[in-house]
């Protein structure tokens, strides 16, 4: 396994200012010169760290990265007003033009993967490649797995989720949730936000106690939840009959895809679908990795890949499973 790259600071940080009352907070790190590349965090919600600096080799690298609307250090943290993936590829678009980039690779992991395919096939000319990780569609099937399905395989995490909800309601929690963060239950919405962050951490593998979310801690959950419920009830604004004919247009643009196969967030044939769809594309799927970012497997296989570009310009000698 690689060595991960050091911490590193940005060198610019800014605030891009939309119409419709967003403030979109970004950074640039790395090499001044380096290759550009723009990082699209997960969620959607959750916002950038400074662990994502961590992808991507600072001597070879120029890279952006960016809290979408709603999420970390933009305002309205928690906003869902001109909150859409229509507003999100706007404001990329828009960055890439404030910074005078030309084109740059994309980069994007689970929300992030959804959104570089929905912006690649927007606005293909801005993009010289793209690097998928924890491939999430959108659609009907992967919010019916992600609530009800994967149950399956946790069941008492599941029977802990759902207890939260009338035994009636058990069957859409999803449906629940929405309802109660657009509502003002302050004591309410704060039981789902725990709720709906233990049930995660489920699906992510974590095990052993945890400190529940509190403070201020609580308060940035609820924001985060509150802009992923209002985005994963309207599938992400995209569904996964457009994601996968967005993927088949990318016909001769690099696309590395890298996904754990023991993944419980995102199931992994979604990664195969995608590939299968941009003829050309090259696939790994990581033995023993789950859905987080820093396994040391699924980081070394998102990290090559990305080494593998800034090297050649493709992934034509990236070992693709």
């Amino acid at each position: 396994m690689r060595t991960p790259y050091p911490d590193i600071a940005p060198w610019d940080e800014g605030v891009l200012d939309t119409a419709d009352g967003h403030r979109v907070h970004y950074e640039q790190c790395g090499a001044r010169d380096g290759v550009p590349v723009v990082f699209l965090h997960g969620g959607p919600g959750s916002g950038c760290s400074p662990a994502h600096r961590r992808f991507f080799d600072p001597a070879r690298y120029r890279a952006v990265l960016f809290d979408q609307r709603g999420c970390g250090r933009s305002t309205p943290r928690g906003g869902t007003r001109h909150n859409t993936t229509a507003h999100l590829l706007a404001d990329i678009e828009a960055l890439r033009t404030r910074l005078r980039i030309e084109r740059w690779l994309v980069a994007g992991g689970s929300w992030g993967s959804s959104l570089a395919l929905a912006y690649a096939d927007a606005h293909r000319a801005s993009v010289t490649g793209l690097v998928l990780r924890g491939v999430f569609l959108t659609g009907r099937a992967d919010l019916d797995w992600f609530f009800t399905g994967a149950r399956e395989l946790v069941p008492d995490a599941w029977e802990a989720f759902a207890a939260t909800f009338p035994r009636r309601h058990r069957r859409d929690p999803l449906a629940v949730l929405v309802r109660v963060f657009e509502d003002d239950d302050a004591e309410r919405v704060a039981a789902c936000t725990r709720a709906w962050w233990a049930w995660e951490r489920a699906l992510l593998g974590v095990s052993g106690p945890a400190p529940v979310p509190d403070g201020d801690a609580i308060a940035r959950a609820v924001d985060r939840y509150r802009v992923q419920a209002h985005y994963l009830a309207r599938r992400c604004f995209l569904g996964e009959r457009a994601l996968l004919g967005a993927a088949s247009r990318l016909r001769g643009l690099p696309v590395a895809i890298v996904h754990g196969r023991e993944d419980l967030v995102c199931r992994p044939r979604n990664a195969w679908r995608v590939h299968r769809a941009a003829g050309g594309s090259r696939l790994r799927l990581v033995d023993g990795a789950g859905h987080d970012p820093f396994h040391p497997a699924l980081y070394d296989a998102f990290t090559g890949a990305l080494d593998a570009f800034a090297a050649d310009g493709d992934f034509t000698r990236w070992p693709a499973a």
